[in-house]
């Protein structure tokens, strides 16, 4: 058992967080360190109020802006989405409580094919022996109502809660996806049958004594069509901007949506899926609630059809090793390097499929993927 756990058992009723340095596991090397930690927050990353209003084109404002957003960056902000303030607050305070009652025992991280959910404390994940600075639970939510009940019994309230905000987080998600459908010239109702709210994360990230030692999230791409992520008031998420790491703001009642590398693949790289990490704060606790838009199990990874044509052919053909060539694809589209004269070798697979392979979601895919129908 490590030192400052040993300290920290003196002290009952200190939290593992309530530190004065950060003790040694929680260091990352010099080279994965957050960068750009006090730097204004970035004022090019769009906010996009869903008030209707017709541009010019016949598209409705939200829809342009939309559009420009997942093409130039991956990452924008909504307002005036029609969520219900109350409910948004109300999950946020039930997963605070949540995070509070794990306090009484750190040990805990509960089997998801017996529990329906996992709570992982600070100590479950390692990167090369390091640990992030944050504790996390998450569960499968589609079908919904087959999934409330295997969620968290305590707080009383969480599965009530939680079920009311992701009801809505379903309106907000099939709204965005028929406006992206829109822009893209695909059909109506295109991702209607296909796309489910599947996953819903929530990481608690405690104030941290030295912020630029640690890290929250390590950086990532999301393997979602979207994300949709809130985070009350404070901030800590970036994200990836010409190779620079830039602060997105956090803005009352907003919701945070970034383009998942699947939708980037549907698109036919007309989207960007963006990287993203999450920094800590001396002074600030920070409590997210992400909620994973993805295909279903059995979707194609594939282009959309009719983005494909002579002047945009696909950027993908047949392969023999579908899953190493497929991560050869998205590697090489995180580093720019597909295109059409050299375009990335791929068989379509199904989604559940490179979930699974690629362990999408570190060392819990599998367990997330039994929640799954």
């Amino acid at each position: 058992m490590w030192r400052f756990q040993r300290e920290m058992k003196e002290d009952k009723g200190a939290r593992w967080f309530e530190l004065e340095c950060v003790p040694k596991e929680y260091i990352f090397p010099k080279e994965y360190r957050p960068q750009n930690l006090d730097s204004p927050v970035c004022d090019s990353i769009p906010v996009i109020s869903l008030a209707k209003s017709k541009a010019e084109n016949g598209h409705s404002q939200p829809v342009e802006e939309i559009l420009k957003a997942s093409q130039e960056l991956g990452f924008f902000q909504v307002i005036n989405h029609g969520i219900p303030e109350k409910t948004v607050t109300d999950a946020m305070n039930v997963l605070k409580e949540f995070f509070d009652m794990q306090a009484k025992d750190t040990t805990t991280v509960t089997v998801p094919h017996k529990k329906g959910y996992i709570y992982t404390n600070s100590t479950y994940f390692a990167k090369d022996g390091v640990h992030l600075w944050r504790e996390n639970v998450k569960h499968p939510c589609h079908p919904l109502e087959e999934c409330i009940h295997l969620w968290p019994a305590s707080p009383t309230r969480y599965q009530e809660v939680i079920a009311a905000y992701m009801v809505e987080i379903q309106k907000l998600s099939t709204r965005i996806l028929e406006m992206i459908c829109e822009g893209l010239g695909l059909e109506q109702g295109y991702f209607k049958d296909t796309s489910e709210v599947q996953f819903l994360s929530s990481n608690f990230y405690p104030p941290c004594p030295d912020p630029s030692l640690t890290l929250g999230l390590l950086p990532h791409i999301d393997p979602s069509l979207i994300t949709i992520l809130y985070q009350g008031g404070s901030t800590g998420l970036q994200v990836m901007k010409d190779g620079q790491w830039v602060n997105v703001g956090a803005i009352p009642n907003a919701f945070v949506v970034n383009i998942g590398n699947q939708l980037e693949i549907i698109s036919n790289w007309k989207f960007k899926s963006a990287k993203h990490q999450v920094v800590t704060s001396t002074y600030e606790t920070r409590l997210s609630i992400a909620t994973f838009v993805n295909p279903s199990p059995n979707w194609i990874i594939e282009p959309a059809k009719n983005l494909v044509n002579e002047l945009e052919p696909t950027l993908y053909k047949a392969s023999q090793n579908m899953v190493n060539e497929l991560e050869l694809t998205l590697y090489k589209a995180t580093q720019n390097m597909v295109n059409v004269l050299e375009p990335a070798l791929y068989k379509p697979i199904q989604y559940k499929d490179y979930l699974l392979h690629s362990n999408a979601f570190g060392d819990d895919t599998a367990a997330l993927q039994n929640g799954l129908r």
